[in-house]
């Protein structure tokens, strides 16, 4: 599926406004015409800047491409339901994650996964929970990240 390059473009700017909205809620500091809201401000900018050229890029293709052009992934029933799988773990990471924890909601994500991209199930069992363990480490021990323990709080090591 491909999109115009005017549809990201009003998307970028309209993303740049909400930037550059949001840091008007900045404290200024006392004594200076520039504060903690200048980096954000430059950024916003240069993606409003980005927006435009992606709409005249967009309308200059108009002709020669539509607004929305499906390919041949979007029809294949397989595809779509890894692509929405993929999509609906991450909102069950959101959702569940302090719930269940990191390590539950990784572990029965990536099993899913594995097991729905042609892996077996013991197989994806065992890929699943050395990754997440290893995943853990690296984030949680190495790199000093607060994951959440959820349900495994009273085991957290």
């Amino acid at each position: 599926m491909r999109f115009n390059d005017a549809i990201f473009g009003v998307i970028l700017i309209v993303f740049a406004i909400a930037v550059s909205a949001y840091t008007t809620t900045f404290p200024s500091l006392y004594g200076q015409d520039y504060g903690p809201d200048l980096f954000p401000l430059i950024i916003a900018g240069g993606l409003a800047l980005c927006g435009v050229v992606l709409i005249i890029r967009g309308v200059a293709q108009r002709k020669t491409m539509p607004i929305v052009q499906m390919d041949d992934w979007a029809s294949d029933r397989h595809t779509v339901i890894n692509v929405v799988l993929l999509i609906g773990a991450i909102i069950f990471y959101i959702l569940c994650s302090n719930w269940l924890g990191f390590v539950l909601t990784s572990l029965i994500i990536l099993t899913v996964l594995l097991v729905r991209f042609g892996s077996g199930l013991m197989a994806s069992l065992i890929i699943a929970t050395i990754t997440t363990l290893l995943i853990h480490a690296v984030l949680a021990k190495l790199l000093l990240v607060p994951l959440p323990w959820g349900v495994l709080q009273p085991v957290a090591w």
